[in-house]
C-alpha cells in the first residue's frame, strides 16, 4: 500500500493517454455486461428446467399442432406421471408493442407439472370455476399494473372466435415462484374455453409436457412415445425439457458462441491497446527506473510497480464499465420484459468481470513489467 500514491501519480503523467486507455477498457466491459446479460436471457430457460420433464412436439416443427388425444395416450405409458399440454395464443394487450407469452392450458395438469409455480388456493379455486378466467405471473402483473378481478382484453394475431380476434379474460389469480429465475412474465388461461370458442383447430394442441418418475429413463420413454406415433398424420419428436429449451434458443443462432467470439475480439484488441500504453510508459521512464534501482528499489519491486499500474488502469475501466452496464441492463430489462424476461446483470457476472479485469491488467502489464525488472542501470543511464 505504501507505493499506491507513487503508482497513482505515475498514471497522471500523461492524463490524456491514461484517460483514453481507461475509456477503451470501459467500453469493453460495457459490452461484456450487455452481451453477457443477453446470453443469460437466452439460456436461462435451459439452465433451470426440471430434470424429470419431457416435451413432445410435432416432428416437423414446433408451430405445427398435434391431436389432443396424444396427451391421454402418453399418460398411459409406464413411468409417466403428470401430463399437461399447451397452445400458443399469440396476442397483445392494447398495443402491438405490448406482447408477452400466453398459453391455453389445463389448470390442474399444468400446475402439477410445473410444481415450482405458486398460486394461492382460493385463486386457484376461482380459476377452476371461471371459464374465461386467467392467471398471470407476478412480473407481468407488475408490468401492466394488473390485479385480481381485472377484465383484460387481448387481440390475438392467430386465433379468432366468432370471426373476432378480440378476446376477453378475467384475472382470477397472480402466480409467483420461489426461484426468481423462473419466468413469471406470462399468462395462462383455460384450454377448454379456448378450444370451444376458437374458429379453427379444435381438438389440436401445440405441445405436450410431462414428468417421469426416473430421469434416467428419459431416452427410453422418449423413443417409446415417438415410436407410438410413427406413420401417424402427426408424427412426434420427444426430448427432455432442457434439450427442448436449448434447441429453441438455437433457432436464433448459437448465442453463446456468438457472444464469446465478439468478446474475445474486443478484449484482444483492448489488450493490445493497453499493452502498448504500458510499454510506451515504461520506455519514457527508463532513466527514472534506473535511478530507482540505483537508490535501492529491487527487481521484483519494479515488476510489482509496473504491474500495479496496469492493474489499476484495468480495474478503473472495468468498475466503471460494469457499473454502467448494470444500470443499462436494468433499464432495458424493464422496457422489454415481455420479450426477454431473463435479461439481468447478476452478481456472478460482476465478480467474473472483475476477474477478467485482473487477468487483463496482468497480461497487459507483464511484458513492460519484465522489461523494467531486467533493466540494466548502466545501459539505461548510458543511453540517456
Amino acid at each position: 500500500m505504501k507505493y499506491l500514491y507513487f503508482v497513482w501519480k505515475n498514471l497522471g503523467r500523461k492524463k490524456v493517454r491514461t484517460t483514453l486507455t481507461i475509456l477503451s477498457i470501459l467500453v469493453a466491459f460495457i459490452l461484456y455486461g450487455l452481451l453477457g446479460s443477453l446470453k443469460l436471457a437466452f439460456t436461462v430457460g435451459a439452465d433451470i428446467v426440471g430434470a424429470n420433464r419431457l416435451v413432445t412436439i410435432n416432428k416437423i416443427s414446433l408451430i405445427l399442432s398435434q391431436p389432443e388425444s396424444y396427451a391421454a395416450r402418453i399418460a398411459q405409458i409406464e413411468g409417466v406421471k403428470d401430463v399437461a399440454h399447451a397452445n400458443w395464443f399469440g396476442a397483445y394487450y392494447q398495443d402491438k408493442k405490448n406482447q408477452f407469452a400466453q398459453f391455453a392450458v389445463n389448470p390442474d395438469a399444468w400446475f402439477n407439472v410445473y410444481s415450482e409455480l405458486i398460486l394461492p388456493e382460493e385463486q386457484f379455486k376461482a380459476w377452476r370455476q371461471d371459464r374465461i378466467g386467467a392467471v398471470v405471473g407476478e412480473k407481468l402483473a407488475a408490468r401492466f399494473g394488473w390485479k385480481v378481478g381485472d377484465r383484460i382484453p387481448l387481440i390475438s394475431t392467430i386465433h379468432r372466435h366468432g370471426g373476432d380476434y378480440r378476446w376477453e379474460f378475467v384475472i382470477d389469480g397472480i402466480f409467483s415462484a420461489e426461484n426468481k429465475r423462473v419466468d413469471t412474465s406470462n399468462m395462462l388461461f383455460r384450454y377448454d374455453y379456448f378450444d370451444e370458442a376458437r374458429d379453427w383447430g379444435k381438438g389440436e394442441i401445440g405441445w405436450i409436457v410431462f414428468t417421469i418418475d426416473d430421469p434416467a429413463r428419459a431416452a427410453g420413454v422418449a423413443k417409446q412415445i415417438d415410436d407410438m406415433f410413427t406413420n401417424s398424420p402427426a408424427e412426434t419428436r420427444t426430448s427432455t425439457e432442457q434439450a427442448f429449451a436449448e434447441s429453441f434458443v438455437k433457432q436464433f443462432g448459437d448465442i453463446g458462441l456468438i457472444v464469446s467470439l465478439i468478446l474475445t475480439a474486443v478484449f484482444f484488441t483492448m489488450l493490445l491497446v493497453s499493452g502498448n500504453t504500458m510499454a510506451q510508459s515504461v520506455r519514457e521512464r527508463i532513466p527514472e527506473l534506473a535511478v530507482l534501482k540505483t537508490i535501492g528499489f529491487g527487481d521484483f519491486t519494479m515488476l510489482a510497480l509496473v504491474l500495479a499500474e496496469a492493474l489499476l488502469i484495468a480495474l478503473l475501466g472495468a468498475l466503471i464499465g460494469l457499473g454502467v452496464s448494470a444500470v443499462a441492463v436494468q433499464g432495458i430489462a424493464a422496457a422489454i420484459s415481455g420479450f426477454l424476461p431473463g435479461l439481468a446483470f447478476t452478481p456472478a457476472m460482476f465478480a467474473q468481470g472483475l476477474g477478467y479485469a485482473v487477468l487483463f491488467g496482468l497480461l497487459a502489464g507483464l511484458m513492460p513489467a519484465l522489461q523494467a525488472m531486467r533493466l540494466s542501470i548502466a545501459n539505461a543511464l548510458s543511453r540517456h
